[in-house]
Order: structure tokens, then sequence, then C-alpha cells
């Protein structure tokens, strides 16, 4: 498919564009979601675009294009640490909005632990340890399957974008 980023086949995954401030998601990734990774579910699925939608919000904010100027500086291991706190940011908006998905009663029983399964299913290290059989954290460019989860329930638990900043030990 195409964008203003770009083209993007189906196996880059579901993402934000901010060249256009657009959503991408091939919807056959949620086949994937569900088959592949083990995360059913129709909060699972909401879950990914809440986290895409969640870089919208970093690009209104400016945590993008400082993201994308500060990375042009550093080395790989640095830019994927920085990149991580990116993707965790975005995890925690997403919890953010599935706190007021909630308040709204619009969840049914079993949907957080559903977003909870897929933030862990889509771990850099449960994806790494799926496909190459062995983790390396310093490749990781979308963090952890507990820092995922972990970060995801921060915004969740809280419904407070202000808990979000997972800048604290890196500034931009």
């Amino acid at each position: 498919m195409r964008s203003a980023c770009g083209f993007a086949s189906a196996a880059s995954g579901p993402f934000y564009c901010p060249n256009d401030g657009k959503v991408y998601i091939d919807l056959a990734f949620y086949d994937e979601l569900r088959q592949k990774f083990d995360a059913p579910g129709d909060f699972a699925q909401a879950y990914v675009i809440a986290h895409e939608v969640g870089h919208h919000v970093q690009d209104l904010l400016g945590v993008l294009p400082a993201f994308n100027r500060k990375r042009q500086s550093l080395g790989e291991a640095a830019a994927n640490a920085l990149s991580v706190k990116v993707e965790l940011q975005a995890d925690c908006y997403a919890g953010v909005w599935g706190h007021y998905a909630e308040k709204k009663g619009i969840l049914e029983r079993g949907d957080l632990d559903e977003a909870l399964n897929a933030a862990t299913q889509i771990g850099d290290d449960a994806i790494q340890k799926r496909t190459q059989g062995y983790v390396v954290p310093e490749s990781f460019n979308h963090g952890s399957s507990a820092d995922r989860k972990r970060w995801f329930k921060i915004g969740f638990d809280k419904g407070d974008a202000g808990v979000c900043d997972t800048f604290k030990a890196t500034r931009l």
C-alpha cells in the first residue's frame, strides 16, 4: 500500500505516518495477531489501533518530530533505546484510551485481558524468541512484553496521559 511515508507491505504491520497523519493497517494483520501471535479478540485489535493513534498524539505534541531529529545523531543501540521509549509511550496512550472506553461502559468481560495479552505477545522479546529462538535486548525497538504490558496498564489504570512520560531517563 502507498502512504505519504512511502510504500509499505503487509509485512510492515500497522503504522502511523506523520507525513499525512494517518494510521495504516492491513486487515490481514488481525489474522496474524490471532493466529501467529495467539492474541485474538476485538479489544486486542482495538489496542493495536489505539497504539497507532497514540503515535498521532505524539506527533501533535512534538514527540515524534523530536525523536526523528534526535535519532539521526545516535548509533543503532541508542536509537533503538529511544525508539522503545516512543513505543511504550504510545502503549500508555492506548491504555488511557482504554480507560475511557471502560468508563463509557463499552468494554466487555475479558477485553482488558485481550489487550494485555496482545501487548505481551507482540513484545520484542516474544517476537524474537518465536522467530529466532533467542532474545537480543539491544535490538529492541518496541519494548519487552513486560514493559509493553506495564505501560498499557499504567495508562489504563490512571486514565491520564500525564503519567505516560517514558522519557524521564532520556530527554529528547
